[in-house]
């Protein structure tokens, strides 16, 4: 995944606009029977990983924000446009100049800027499983490495957090002078 400046650089807004568009060549780029093949993620096929983001993202923006997104097919009837349909409802949220104003509340987080909060859980989840779609249809798995590195940094401190939710397996070694993004993958129990 590369764009014309490090996804770093960038507000909520645009971040979501090219990660999900890294994320949206991938599943465009799935070869014919591709959707059946085994993903990184233990009993996942490559489908799983679009139902994944499609499934977890609308709820916990309606119990946390009460904003109801589009729905569109079944990640098992059309995986591209169930895809297309969600990633279209998540930017236009994001576009809309009234969401900056509108508060995410999870017992969890606690309050948060919605914006912020779609940064910081969607976004980031959409990038790490660019990688996992990726893997799984013999695509470019390649990642930005400044973002690979800001969301390693911000994960490292709280790890235990996020072992404990059950959302992370178990963090697989990797050399000590590995890239930022075998770093990442290996935190994030991905055997890169």
């Amino acid at each position: 995944m590369t764009a014309a400046q490090p996804l770093t650089g960038l507000d909520p807004v645009a971040r979501h606009r090219e990660v999900a568009a890294g994320f949206t060549a991938r599943v465009e780029g799935v070869p014919a029977g591709g959707w059946d093949a085994p993903a990184p993620v233990e009993g996942w096929a490559a489908r799983d990983v679009v139902r994944h983001l499609v499934e977890w993202f609308p709820a916990f923006l309606q119990a946390g924000a009460g904003v109801a997104l589009p729905s569109g097919p079944s990640v098992d009837d059309d995986p591209v446009a169930a895809w297309r349909v969600h990633s279209d409802g998540v930017q236009a949220l994001l576009d809309d100049p009234a969401t900056a104003e509108r508060v995410l509340s999870n017992p969890h987080l606690g309050e948060l800027p919605l914006p912020e909060a779609v940064d910081r859980f969607y976004t980031a989840d959409v990038f790490m499983h660019t990688w996992d779609l990726a893997r799984a249809t013999g695509q470019d798995e390649t990642l930005d490495p400044a973002l690979c590195e800001e969301l390693l940094a911000g994960m490292e401190p709280i790890e235990e957090v996020m072992r404990a939710s059950g959302q992370y397996g178990p963090r697989v070694a990797v050399p000590e002078d590995a890239t930022v993004q075998t770093r990442l993958l290996g935190f994030i129990g991905r055997h890169p």
